[in-house]
């Protein structure tokens, strides 16, 4: 690709990013830096197509990342700390700055996740503007939250006042797929109910987080958060290994979360909240409106060329459609259009460079054990992608039938009977979303029973995805540790803690001097408007 030929609005001068946060100051980096560079080719001036090269940041070692751990520390000092005990519209107040700090970065961060991670426009543009909903919206939560705590409470001839306290110091380590949307789901929720942070950006998706550095520095007490760029096993294992970290906040694969538990000295108090694989299916019974289905699985399948955790990543149809779905799928499949993140097409490069050939050693094992690539453009590949391969018919003996492929590559199952698609379910490490297609009440109606206590989120007619960010967002068996949604991630990052007094004149007189002193900030009856 020629860089002239690109709109200038989309260009891009690579990011000298060197710089980091900790303990509320920007420091420079003068150490080893990670060049970055996108999956999208371009000519360089010797005329050779090489990877478009976009920046570097910095290779943070073990030292200043435990130094980070510390500052955080030190910020929380056991529940002493500024932003533990501050009062809730204080903690607000900071959130409210930060959310309008990074506004004016909507489109610098929309054009790094286009060439960072090869998301779309129209996509890249959503997930900044959702990710600053997901914060107002948290907000709002919080005040709620807050203000049912506002009161006391007689039982017993006890006296108690009752609200949510925070957890302690968080590692927060999100994902590349959604590198500012699901990482701040995590690490919003965790900061404003008076935790204090590390974060790690993922591994790509991580420049986008250098325009929003000063916003963090500008907007939170110092400590509060500390941002640190670089490897993982460099970043959070010495880390982990103090046994500093309270909450283990990650979205990712289960087996980084496994690794990061086994090396804290008291697992028995570290807190969980995961966001893990999954391998969702749908469900195509035989009275299935195939046209809306099809639209549906194409979405649920290959937004993002399936690399969501949500996507739909296995299809189970009726044998008595399974013929002409599978001819009306894979023909919307190859009237799908590729090209680059800024024309807005449906399928886009995929950012990880081994990700076409892991997609090939999917295809290839499937038709070793008699499976076919039932689509005409279905497999072929370029440098940086493997256009979406349907591939029927599939069995057990596959790896596609058990791995989260995490990309362009769909899996077909023809059933005869439901007990087939549920005893599949039951026996996966995987327990997130179903979709169901049908339309018949009383074959639909045992059926969400059965798949209600199989996964957290069962959608009729309708692709798997995550929001409305309202809604529980969870998994069973490897697919998720805790809950988030905008309510309960602010539940998830904190705990029941109260005051508790006798009911007697003493304790009465006592608690309405504290009211009245205001000499508490969790001691209050403030109702927050």
């Amino acid at each position: 690709m020629e860089i002239s030929k690109i709109p200038s609005q989309f260009q891009l001068s690579p990011y000298k990013s060197d710089e980091y946060l900790i303990n509320g100051d920007l420091r420079k980096w003068e150490g080893k830096k990670s060049e970055v560079f996108s999956s999208i080719f371009s000519r360089n001036n010797k005329g050779e197509t090489t990877p478009t090269f976009l920046g570097s940041v910095p290779d943070i070692d073990s030292e200043t990342a435990l130094e980070a751990a510390s500052a955080a520390q030190k910020a929380y000092n056991r529940g002493k700390g500024v932003w533990p005990t501050m009062k809730v519209s204080q903690r607000i107040k900071c959130m409210e700055t930060f959310v309008e700090k990074i506004k004016p970065h909507r489109d610098e961060v929309a054009l790094l996740l286009m060439w960072e991670i090869c998301k779309n426009k129209s996509d890249s543009y959503k997930e900044f503007d959702r990710t600053v909903d997901y914060i107002t919206d948290t907000i709002e939560a919080y005040k709620n939250l807050d203000r049912k705590g506002a009161n006391f409470q007689n039982e017993g001839g006890v006296l108690a006042h009752i609200r949510r306290g925070p957890l302690g110091v968080v590692l927060c380590l999100g994902p590349y797929n959604y590198p500012l949307n699901e990482t701040f789901s995590l690490l919003i929720p965790a900061i404003i109910m008076g935790n204090t942070t590390v974060f790690k950006p993922a591994k790509q998706g991580v420049l986008l987080i250098t325009p929003l550095l000063q916003a963090f520095k500008e907007s939170f007490p110092p400590g509060v958060v500390n941002i640190l760029f670089g490897r993982g096993r460099d970043i959070a294992a010495p880390i982990m290994k103090t046994g500093i970290i309270d909450v283990l906040a990650l979205i990712g694969h289960s087996s980084s979360a496994v690794a990061l538990q086994d090396l804290h000295p008291n697992k028995n108090r570290l807190r969980l909240i995961l966001g893990l694989e999954a391998k969702n299916p749908a469900i195509i019974l035989p009275d299935a409106d195939l046209d809306h289905t099809v639209q549906e699985c194409i979405s649920g399948t290959l937004s993002y060329n399936g690399q969501r955790c949500t996507a739909l990543k296995i299809l189970y149809v009726h044998e008595s459609v399974v013929e002409e779905f599978n001819l009306r799928f894979s023909k919307a499949v190859d009237d799908l259009k590729y090209g680059m993140p800024w024309e807005d097409t449906f399928l886009t490069p995929l950012p990880e460079p081994s990700k076409p050939e892991y997609i090939q050693a999917l295809i290839n094992d499937a038709k070793t054990h008699g499976a076919e690539i039932i689509n005409s453009k279905g497999g072929e590949q370029i440098k940086n992608y493997c256009f979406p391969a349907v591939i029927y018919p599939v069995n057990s003996k596959m790896r596609l039938f058990h791995e989260e492929q995490f990309g362009p590559v769909i899996p077909i199952i023809s059933f005869k009977d439901i007990d087939q698609p549920l005893d599949d379910m039951a026996s996966s490490n995987f327990g997130q979303q179903v979709s169901l297609f049908g339309k018949n009440v009383d074959e639909i109606g045992p059926l969400i029973d059965s798949l209600a206590n199989l996964v957290c989120r069962v959608n009729l007619n309708s692709a798997c995805q995550r929001g409305p960010d309202v809604y529980p967002f969870t998994g069973r068996k490897n697919s998720a540790v805790g809950t988030l949604s905008v309510y309960d991630a602010l539940r998830s990052f904190s705990i029941r803690t109260f005051l508790a007094a006798k009911s007697n004149s003493g304790n009465k007189k006592i608690i309405e001097d504290l009211l009245d002193s205001k000499a508490s900030n969790f001691v209050t009856t403030e109702y927050l408007l």
